[in-house]
C-alpha cells in the first residue's frame, strides 16, 4: 500500500511537522498500526479509510505516535486532508470521524487547509513544584487544557526564554498527561506572528514536537483573551519551526496551515 510523508504547517519541504499518512480500505489490528507508526518514527502517523455515504463523517481517522495512540492530532489531520485533497480522493471539505468527535478540514483556494477543532477548556492551576527546574525557566502561570489535549500550558517571561529552553524531558513527564506547552507573547508582532510556543511530550514518546496543531486549540483562547483578538498567528519555535493561523470561534478553534508531500512510497510489510 502507499505511504506518504507530509510536512504540515509549512509551505516548504523539510519544515513544519512531518507525519506519515496511509489511506486504507479498513483499519487492521492495532498492533500493526502501532508497528507502522514506530517504523515511520515521526511524531504521528495517520491512518484513514473512507466511510459509507450518508453518515456524519466521510473518513475514519486515527493517529499513532511511535509509542501510543493519541486522542487528537492537528498536524497529522492537516497532512491527511492534504493527501486526500491533492490526490482527488475527496473534493471539498472532508469530515473525519475521530476519538475527539467529527473534525472538519476545508481546503482553501490558496492551497491552505483549515481544520475545525474543539477549543480546549483552560483551567488555571497552581504552578507545580519542580516544573521550573525541569523546564529550565520560571513560569508566570499555569493552565490545564482538559482531556482531549492533556497538556499543561506554562506562560514564560518572553519569547527569548521560550526559544532558549533546554528542558529535562524525562522530568517534565511528571506534570501532565501528555506534556508541556511553553508559550510567550511575540517580541515583535511585525515579524508576522503574535505568540510563540514550544511543545514537549515525553509521555507519548516525543521529546519536542516540531509543530503541534492540537496545542493551538489551547493557545488560541489563551492568547485571544490576552491580546483582545480572535484571529492570531502562532509560531512554534522548534528547530524545524512552523506557523499556525488560529481563529477562536467559541467552543471551536480554526487552525489554518499548509502542507507539502515530501515522500510518496510503498509499504511492503
Amino acid at each position: 500500500m502507499r505511504i506518504r510523508i507530509v510536512d504540515a504547517f509549512t509551505d516548504r519541504p523539510f519544515g513544519g511537522n512531518p507525519a506519515g499518512v496511509l489511506l486504507l480500505d479498513a483499519f487492521p489490528e492495532d498492533d500493526w498500526l502501532q508497528h507502522v507508526a514506530l517504523e515511520v518514527n515521526h511524531a504521528e502517523t495517520a491512518f484513514a479509510h473512507r466511510l459509507p455515504e450518508g453518515g456524519d463523517a466521510d473518513w475514519a481517522l486515527r493517529w499513532f505516535t511511535p509509542a501510543t495512540e493519541v486522542a487528537m492530532c492537528g498536524h497529522a489531520t492537516l497532512a491527511t486532508a492534504h493527501v486526500i485533497s491533492t490526490t482527488g480522493a475527496h473534493e471539498g471539505p472532508v469530515r473525519f470521524a475521530t476519538r475527539s468527535g467529527v473534525l472538519i478540514a476545508t481546503p482553501g483556494e490558496d492551497g491552505s487547509i483549515t481544520l475545525d477543532f474543539p477549543t480546549a477548556p483552560l483551567t488555571p492551576v497552581e504552578v507545580p513544584d519542580g516544573v521550573a527546574k525541569a523546564l529550565g525557566a520560571e513560569p508566570a502561570g499555569a493552565f490545564d487544557t482538559g482531556p482531549n489535549v492533556g497538556d499543561l500550558v506554562l506562560e514564560l517571561a518572553d519569547e527569548r526564554t521560550v526559544r532558549g529552553l533546554d528542558p529535562d524531558h524525562k522530568a517534565l513527564g511528571a506534570f501532565s498527561a501528555r506534556g508541556i506547552i511553553a508559550t510567550a507573547r511575540a517580541e515583535d508582532p511585525a515579524a508576522g506572528y503574535d505568540f510563540v510556543s514550544r511543545c514537549f511530550f515525553p509521555n507519548v514518546g516525543i521529546d519536542e514536537d516540531p509543530v503541534t496543531g492540537s496545542a493551538h486549540t489551547a493557545l488560541a483562547p489563551y492568547w485571544a483573551e490576552r491580546l483582545g483578538r480572535p484571529d492570531l498567528t502562532g509560531l512554534q519555535a522548534s528547530p524545524r519551526s512552523g506557523l499556525v493561523r488560529t481563529g477562536l470561534r467559541g467552543d471551536r478553534t480554526l487552525l489554518t496551515g499548509r502542507a507539502v508531500t515530501v515522500i510518496d512510497g510503498k509499504l511492503l510489510a
